[in-house]
């Protein structure tokens, strides 16, 4: 069963409204993981350098488009301008490592993965001996936009978006750009609905996608990493939220995630589990009522569970957004 509900970006372009997320999925799972997506009919995949799996998804890719299994054309592809990359020198050449590392010729979407950039040592964040990250407060959203821009008219990337960012850095490039942003790609799920922001994207033509929208208990584990202790709600455990499941015959991820989709809104969910991947993308056969929508819409607490912390000094970044 292939996605084919899709979302028309302000270029004409369409993107499939359910993705498959890639974040927080180590080589030694995202392998087989994918290949399951892409047999259940995941044709959206959301990539990023950061993520440290661009080239097992590369290959898994390329296995499937030399069988024939599937076209570059059914494909749409997202991968990400890094913290450490948010400079106008990086970005053609950040972008053409991922497609090499993709073995792609071109990507669907290219995104700035958020609005604050920091300094890079032996492959990743550079960071003090007390832990913070080195930040970069040189950060320039209108000259790398420019370079976003170039890479768009070469043809090395379809789209362009941004992630993360907030309604004012937004509002400036749309006041400073050639090409308007197609994309933005924030954290959107039940408690953390940012009716704001949406409202302002839709009314600007740019089509939301939202990460971590079934919550994240990956960053739990990040956040230990680090030392952070945070209770993160489970939101398939939100009584309104397993009782309209129950309403349906549906599991609380799907509602979830049906939820998201009737407003308009994509979604990247992340899963390594075969059952659940068929499940997220088995959510176009029913529909919320407006009472149902209304009493999940009633759910949003400005909870966020992807915060950064991770990244302890990065709120002292001049463009950090939150």
């Amino acid at each position: 069963m292939v996605c084919d509900q899709v979302l028309t970006f302000n270029n004409g372009l369409k993107m499939p409204a359910l993705g498959y997320g890639t974040w927080q999925a180590p080589d030694n799972e995202v392998e087989l993981a994918l290949n399951h997506a892409l047999e259940a009919g995941y044709r959206h995949i959301d990539a990023a350098p950061v993520y440290m799996n661009e080239k097992t998804i590369g290959r898994v890719l390329k296995q499937w488009l030399d069988s024939g299994r599937v076209k570059r054309e059914e494909l749409f592809v997202t991968t990400k301008l890094p913290p450490t990359a948010n400079l106008p020198e990086c970005v053609e050449t950040t972008l053409r490592n991922s497609l090499n590392d993709l073995q792609l010729d071109y990507v669907d979407l290219y995104l700035i993965h958020t609005p604050f950039g920091a300094f890079f040592e032996n492959g990743d964040i550079k960071r003090k001996e007390n832990g913070e990250v080195v930040i970069n407060p040189a950060t320039d959203h209108i000259a790398v936009w420019k370079k976003m821009e170039e890479i768009c008219e070469k043809g090395l990337a379809k789209s362009i978006g941004v992630s993360n960012f907030n309604e004012k850095q937004i509002e400036r490039l749309l006041k400073n750009c050639k090409i308007r942003p197609a994309n933005l790609q924030i954290e959107h799920h039940v408690y953390l609905q940012q009716p704001k922001l949406i409202d302002f994207c839709q009314k600007e033509g740019i089509i939301v996608t939202a990460y971590s929208p079934l919550g994240s208990k990956g960053i739990a584990e990040l956040n230990k990493m680090f030392g952070i202790e945070r209770k993160l709600p489970d939101l398939m455990e939100i009584p309104e939220v397993k009782e309209i499941a129950k309403a349906h015959g549906k599991t609380p991820a799907q509602v979830l995630l049906r939820w998201i989709v009737e407003r308009g809104i994509s979604a990247i969910p992340k899963s390594t589990n075969p059952e659940r991947l068929k499940q997220n993308l088995n959510i176009f056969d029913f529909k919320l009522s407006a009472e149902e929508i209304n009493r999940m819409n009633a759910l949003d607490a400005n909870v966020r569970i992807c915060d950064f912390k991770f990244f302890p000094g990065m709120e002292k970044h001049p463009e950090f957004p939150f």
